[in-house]
């Protein structure tokens, strides 16, 4: 069999001919044109029968084809009903492949509302200055993702507390929960120094500190809590909602932890922790119950979101964030993405 990469499908005369050169059925001769998605690669490949010719050479047997899901997920990929504008505010957003999984997670979460999701990438850095709500207005979504490192922090809790003060849905992952602690901590709690000790070792008050069984350890190579952890939800919350269960199971990366600590003074403020380790020793989900949809993890879902199946979480920031654009379209006064508002009749 050949695959031919082309740009238009390859007629049969070019086809017999490459057949002829290379000793090869004409049929197996299969045209790999260039696709607007790569979840169109499967429907190019099927109408061409690559698997009913692949299961012929290696004389297996299957069952009959069936692409009906498929076909529906790519149409609603390409027709989709509504759109939403996500703000990714990250450290590595010069290189959009470093976030390729949450990428596909967040489309996979448009998915299931047949909504296209406009991804704009923002330099946590850049986020200063006095002008730097300009940048983030008029966004349906705001997700902070992963990293590590220093570098961008301040930009993150910036935009966490516009998120939390002006109302938009905010997704924080692994990092980005770390920061929604840290900004909740300096700015609710008025504790001004509070900090995570991968950033300030010397802070006074350290929310987010190195997981316990590393202390003294400094190596950075293996020393991460790493692999599928199961997570208990509390009932009611944003996570439960999205779930539709108590217990779930998630793919964790990460060297720091939420200080137990300070829990009882957040709580107090009005900030929950809705999902723990099984055991209670880790803090795996944080949440603000009096906004819209406000959620932070530990965690990585995108690890395990498909576009047949898209992580639940995902799924729920999405349709918050497309309330959120409802909202806004509704009210007087409309922004479009990073150019601040103008009055709308």
């Amino acid at each position: 069999m050949l695959l031919c990469r082309s740009e238009r499908s390859l007629p049969r005369d070019l086809k017999e001919k490459i057949a002829l050169f290379c000793d090869v059925d004409t049929e197996a001769v299969i045209t790999a044109r260039d696709v607007a998605s790569v979840y169109e690669v499967p429907l190019v490949f099927a109408s061409q029968q690559v698997d009913d010719i692949l299961l012929r050479l290696l004389k297996l047997e299957a069952a009959p084809r069936d692409l009906g899901r498929w076909s529906a997920m790519v149409e609603a990929l390409q027709k989709p009903r509504g759109e939403v504008s996500i703000a990714l505010v990250g450290k590595y957003v010069e290189y959009e492949d470093s976030y390729k999984s949450l990428k596909e997670a967040l489309l996979h979460g448009g998915l299931a509302h047949q909504a296209k999701v406009n991804i704009h990438w923002i330099e946590a850095e850049g986020i200063q200055g006095p002008d730097w709500e300009r940048q983030i207005e008029g966004y349906d979504g705001i997700l902070v993702p992963g990293g590590f490192g220093k570098r961008g922090i301040s930009g993150m809790v910036n935009v966490i507390r516009y998120a939390r003060e002006k109302q938009v849905p905010y997704f924080g992952i692994c990092l980005g929960m770390q920061t929604l602690v840290i900004e909740f901590a300096r700015n609710v709690l008025g504790l001004e120094e509070a900090d995570s000790t991968e950033f300030n070792p010397a802070t006074p008050h350290r929310v987010i500190f190195k997981l316990r069984e590393l202390k003294g350890v400094d190596e950075l190579g293996g020393t991460m809590r790493l692999g599928a952890w199961p997570c208990r939800l509390r009932e009611g919350s944003f996570a439960h909602q999205a779930y539709g269960a108590r217990e779930i199971s998630e793919r964790h990366r990460h060297r720091y932890e939420f200080n137990r600590e300070y829990e009882e003074a957040l709580r107090a403020a009005g900030l929950e922790i809705t999902g723990e380790s099984e055991d209670g020793t880790y803090v795996e989900i944080c949440e603000i119950p009096d906004h819209p949809w406000f959620l932070g993890c530990q965690f990585h879902p995108e690890f395990k979101s498909r576009p047949l199946e898209p992580h639940p979480l995902f799924r729920a920031f999405i349709g918050a964030a497309l309330l959120e654009r409802k909202r806004r379209l509704m009210s007087r006064d409309w922004a479009s993405p990073g150019q601040g508002a103008v009055a709308r009749a």
